[in-house]
């Protein structure tokens, strides 16, 4: 068999992909080989051809799939790179690749794409603390009011934009779903869907958690019903929190561990998550060995057994993140709070929007001295700041 000559291209290789500008093909027209100046599309059945002729004449013709083969490309004339592609979807499919990207220049990024304006600590738990750990196993266990939504919905957005989480579930009280679901959206762009009875009727076998991708669900209706439970046991997802989980408790009575049905659920949400995230306010309620056993959560070869003193030692350091408001606070070139104020300690730690000071009777308040106020134990009277106007502040000290 000869071989084709080198300034020619098999003819039964030639596509209209070929013609690409820059291209020399024999067989458009009879007048010897052309040179493709462009080739528009129409469809992908056809395209519009310019190019000029043996005479250098500019011409152009209209080539359909039926003539694929009449004509053939001279080898060495096709461009690998011919950059006359759609600049559009050029331009897309650059701007995908960037956002894809964009966590490794900006390590914050799910800050800058939301509507929050955290405090040093919610910075200091997620970016400090929880992104770090691969994966999550974590319990975040910061006092009320510390903005333990916020920092988890900065940890999911993150993670999400890094490519490291699809399908993350929310689990959480009745009471707070709805909550859950407007933060989720309102600061940080995400849709989630509740589980509600209309939605499992709706999806196909009423297999919800297959279906769905990022959900957020009730505690007590996923725990009560042992169906929901099994079809919840053979999933997988990426990553799961858990509100309010001091109510996954266990105890022992005896020698024997009575496991609530929470606490099963809560096992089974450990089982099938990558990313495990607890949080509550109230970790430990007095007794050793139901601390381990909700520990056990997260990691159960680690905090197996029964917990005995002088035997046993709960160090939880390395996967709990405990802050009371008093280490919530955060020196200030204003020496002002960062948080709310504390109504149980009756310290007011108002996040200050102005400078006014208030005249606070002695007995109404005191301050402490983290905060650059005074302590009202020898009788003083103290300046507290507000976090809104004069008369605010004074209706309000009366009620600490």
């Amino acid at each position: 068999m000869t071989p084709p000559s080198a300034g020619s291209y098999s003819a039964a290789m030639s596509k209209l992909e070929d013609l690409v500008a820059g291209a020399v093909a024999d067989g458009v027209e009879p007048g010897g080989p052309v040179t493709v100046v462009s080739a528009v599309w129409h469809g992908d059945q056809a395209i519009t051809l310019t190019y000029r002729d043996s005479a250098n004449q500019p011409r152009e013709q209209l080539l359909y799939r039926s003539d694929e083969g009449t004509f053939s490309v001279h080898e060495g004339t096709r461009r690998a790179w011919s950059f006359d592609g759609d600049g559009h979807r050029f331009r897309l499919a650059a701007e995908a690749r960037r956002i894809h990207l964009a966590h490794l220049f900006d390590p914050y990024l799910a800050l800058s794409s939301s509507e929050v304006d955290p405090l040093p600590h919610q910075i200091e738990a997620v970016y400090g603390e929880m992104l770090s750990r691969q994966p999550l196993r974590f319990l975040l266990a910061d006092d009320p009011g510390a903005g333990k939504t916020i920092m988890a919905g900065l940890y999911i957005k993150e993670l999400i934009i890094r490519g490291d989480a699809e399908r993350v579930l929310v689990v959480a009280p009745g009471s707070l779903v709805n909550q859950w679901q407007d933060e989720l959206f309102d600061k940080f762009g995400m849709r989630f869907e509740i589980v509600t009875k209309e939605l499992l009727d709706s999806t196909h076998a009423g297999d919800v958690f297959h279906e769905r991708d990022r959900l957020i669900c009730r505690v007590d209706q996923i725990s009560r019903r042992e169906d929901l439970v099994e079809r919840l046991a053979q999933t997988d997802w990426d990553l799961v929190v858990v509100d309010e989980a001091h109510r996954m408790s266990a105890h022992f009575f005896g020698a024997e561990v009575k496991k609530t049905k929470k606490y099963q659920l809560g096992e089974i949400l450990g089982a099938a998550a990558r990313h495990f995230l607890l949080m509550t306010a109230t970790p430990h309620a007095g007794k050793e060995e139901d601390f381990q056993l909700f520990l056990a959560l997260l990691d159960s070869d680690r905090f197996e057994g029964r917990f005995r003193d002088g035997v046993h030692s709960v160090d939880p350091s390395d996967l709990m993140r405990r802050m009371v408001k008093e280490k919530l606070l955060r020196g200030r070139a204003d020496r002002r709070p960062s948080t709310s104020r504390r109504v149980g300690s009756a310290v007011m730690r108002a996040a200050c929007r102005t400078d006014d000071l208030v005249e606070v009777p002695a007995h109404h308040a005191r301050f402490d001295e983290g905060c650059g106020g005074c302590d009202l134990g020898g009788g003083r009277a103290a300046a507290a700041p507000c976090g809104g106007s004069p008369s605010a502040g004074l209706s309000s000290a009366p009620r600490l």
